[in-house]
């Protein structure tokens, strides 16, 4: 029989498993690496790596063998790291024919957090060049005939096939939000600077968020409370008033994608949700062209050094990508970093006129494109992205056999309100 690709995993249940001794480390992590071999070959979401079971044993034998009281929140638990942040003992390659060699770096910030709080790295997840658009070999387990998405491809693939129950991306303008959305399983993107990139490599330093993914909302309050700055455990509040940005900006999903989309509005309205629909991003052709302008220039500078010296391992897409950079100006670039806040407070100052407590959007046009040239497009994930604000997306019914998903956008630094108010709306738009 065929090797059923969907199964995605709880962190939570994991995790306390492997705290409480119910099962021990090396099955938990035997059997992952059994599924890795079972399911890689259809959907090729990890880099390949020679001696991983060995590597990943001896990792294992490190952790510190404490009683489970003592054990740290996330003791044995197997992750999966983009391949744009620097792990200690595995070459970074950002999906690019650039020698490893030229990439190096001490390890990501966000890994030595992981890394504290016991995880164990099962390996790096396939991205797009350098997390922009030429994409990888990865496929959708949900039909591996689609994308799964990007730039966090690998990731967001590993957690829907249950390789891991916890991956690490980015996003820069759609790369987390999006791959969670096609592949059905929940993603955030953090407040801008909430958790640390150090130790990544850059695409737009001024755009570029760290991103999580896991198979639902309890699982992401787990996986942001070790990686996120200064995590405060907040119970769940009042069901929130949500707001929906009609006009322009939503007329960008396809019919298929706002077909999903109202069902999953309708039920939150039958569920009891207060929804109010507001004009808003009436500009979104002009926020998404200084997005641009700020990811293009931003990734001129960034990839100088390795673009100079390296240019002609560079694939076409991402070459265009720093030489269109190279023409924006001081000016035009300054401009675009300050639009950032100006947009935040734009959209602050809306949901406070609204009475409304955070946005509700699609996390995408529609469900994944046919075909893995492409991982789709990011116009849905681009103003949320600019303002720097926190991004959860949720799976929220199909269409055609596949998924589609909901992105609830909250108040800057409002990370732990989000997810709480995400764990509510999370079971009523999943059968939308």
């Amino acid at each position: 029989m065929p090797t059923e690709l969907l199964q995605a995993s709880s962190l939570v249940e994991t995790a306390r498993r492997l705290r409480d001794g119910d099962r021990s480390v090396a099955a938990e992590l035997d059997a992952r690496l059994d599924r890795l071999a079972a399911v890689e070959p259809e959907i090729e979401a990890f880099v390949t790596e020679d001696a991983r079971r060995e590597r990943v044993t001896a990792a294992a034998e490190r952790l510190p063998d404490g009683p489970p009281p003592e054990r740290p929140p996330l003791y044995g638990v197997p992750v999966g790291i983009k391949d744009v942040f620097h792990v200690d003992g595995l070459p970074t390659r950002a999906g690019s024919d650039v020698p490893p060699a030229a990439l190096t770096g001490p390890e990501a910030a966000v890994v030595e957090r992981l890394r504290a709080a016991g995880a164990v790295v099962l390996g790096k997840t396939v991205t797009t060049e350098f997390a922009y658009f030429h994409p990888g070999p990865t496929r959708n387990p949900h039909d591996t005939a689609h994308t799964p998405g990007g730039s966090s491809s690998g990731s967001a693939a590993a957690v829907a096939a249950g390789e891991v129950p916890l991956a690490l991306g980015t996003q820069t303008a759609g790369s987390t939000i999006r791959p969670a959305a096609f592949c059905g399983i929940v993603g955030l993107k953090p407040t801008y600077g909430r958790i640390p990139t150090d130790g990544l490599l850059p695409l737009a330093p001024s755009l570029d968020h760290v991103g999580l993914f896991t198979a639902d909302v309890d699982s992401m309050r787990l996986a942001a409370s070790v990686c996120c700055d200064e995590w405060h455990a907040v119970t769940d509040p009042r069901a929130p008033v949500l707001a929906v940005p009609d006009g322009p900006y939503l007329e960008q999903a396809d019919s298929a994608g706002l077909a999903g989309f109202e069902r999953a509005v309708d039920a939150l309205d039958g569920a009891g949700y207060t929804v109010r629909r507001i004009d808003a991003l009436g500009d979104v052709e002009t926020v998404n062209g200084r997005h641009t302008a700020l990811l293009e220039g931003e990734a001129a500078v960034a990839h100088h050094d390795w673009y100079e010296s390296h240019g002609d391992a560079y694939h076409e897409t991402t070459a265009n990508l720093i030489e269109r950079g190279r023409e924006v100006s001081v000016g035009a670039l300054a401009s675009a970093r300050a639009s950032r806040t100006a947009l935040r407070e734009r959209l602050t100052e809306l949901l406070a006129e609204a009475g409304a407590d955070c946005w509700l959007a699609p996390a995408a046009p529609g469900p994944a494109p046919e075909g893995i040239d492409s991982t789709g497009d990011v116009v849905m994930n681009l103003p949320w992205t600019h303002a720097g604000l926190p991004v959860a997306s949720l799976p929220a019914g199909a269409t055609d056999g596949l998924p589609l998903g909901v992105q609830v956008v909250g108040p800057f630094g409002a990370d732990e309100r989000l997810l709480a108010w995400c764990a509510g709306i999370e079971g009523v738009v999943a059968d939308a």
